[in-house]
């Protein structure tokens, strides 16, 4: 049986990050037709189809969810192969005092935290889940080394530095009977006429309200959560819709339902994840390397460095 390629899961996984993929092809800066050659090829070694394609471009099935986590520890582990041989004939020793938020911790951080153990045994990791203030201010008074944390909520222009890791795109959810499924194109007009699900966990509620603002429509919240099982839950039941990211995403309700998600018409900045630390201090050894072993697991996707006080755009949480 042919074995994928790491060009083909590159190509899988910037198909996935973009939702188009005109767009994950510019990205890559690859033609079209190669790119979607290259899906089809590992559709066909994987044996389902990992796509759905909609007048929106594409969005991921079941099975093409359950592939990209392990794509993605894929070329997350063959990234942490080439460095990892050097870090560790150079036995690196000390201690990292690393924030999280909420959900960082549930959804982003565990398998990186898993791999960065076994490739660093001797560095020892002091895990700390907080609000984004508390890590601001532990940031800054030395509390915390590094954090990582939705980089697109971060007020402390000045004293924070940080850089992007994972822009997660963010699609509106809907049960899998909802009438809206059936329309070739949804917008925040549409949304606004629908019962709606807010998540105010990682002030969500807040800054949903930047591009919601951009707008004359307001969605029509009628249950507030700091839980995403329950939005997710009350979304498949048919109680309302959402929007939030992908990195949040599961397709399946804790009781069975099923949540699907369409891209919207309308521009929608993306969910941020990324590494945090105090500007302008030395950080340590093992704070060094903990940002090489995350910024290599991330090679796979686009990413930017930024200097403290600049933000391209207005990306928000979920």
């Amino acid at each position: 049986m042919n074995e994928p390629s790491i060009r083909q899961i590159r190509y899988f996984i910037a198909v996935a990050n973009e939702g188009q993929i005109s767009r994950a092809a510019m990205e890559l800066n690859v033609s079209q037709s190669a790119m979607t050659t290259a899906i089809k090829q590992l559709e066909e070694i994987v044996g389902v189809a990992l796509f759905t394609r909609h007048p929106g471009g594409v969005a991921l099935t079941y099975e093409g969810h359950i592939f990209l986590d392990h794509a993605r520890r894929v070329m997350a582990s063959m990234a942490e192969a080439v460095r990892s041989p050097r870090r560790l004939r150079d036995d690196v020793q000390g201690s990292l005092r690393l924030a999280v938020t909420y959900t960082v911790a549930g959804y982003f951080i565990p398998p990186y935290l898993e791999r960065f153990a076994r490739a660093f045994p001797g560095v020892t990791l002091q895990l700390t889940e907080a609000p984004r203030n508390a890590i601001e201010d532990g940031l800054v008074s030395g509390t915390f080394d590094l954090a990582v944390m939705l980089t697109s909520n971060i007020v402390d222009q000045e004293g924070i530095a940080y850089v992007p890791l994972l822009q997660s795109r963010r699609r509106l959810w809907l049960s899998s009977q909802h009438p809206l499924l059936d329309h070739t194109s949804v917008g925040l007009s549409e949304v606004a006429n629908e019962p709606y699900i807010m998540l105010t966990v990682d002030e969500a509620s807040n800054t949903a309200q930047r591009y919601w603002n951009r707008t004359s429509y307001r969605p029509k919240t009628i249950f507030r959560t700091s839980s995403v099982e329950s939005v997710r839950s009350l979304v498949a039941n048919g109680m309302g819709v959402t929007i939030l990211s992908d990195m949040v995403y599961r397709p399946w309700s804790l009781d069975g339902r099923r949540v699907e998600v369409m891209a919207l018409s309308d521009p929608v900045p993306t969910m941020e994840v990324g590494l945090a630390w105090a500007a302008n201090v030395e950080q340590s050894v093992a704070a060094k390397v903990f940002q090489e072993f995350m910024q290599a697991g991330h090679d796979s996707a686009p990413h930017r460095e930024w200097s403290a006080g600049r933000r391209p755009n207005e990306g928000v949480p979920f």
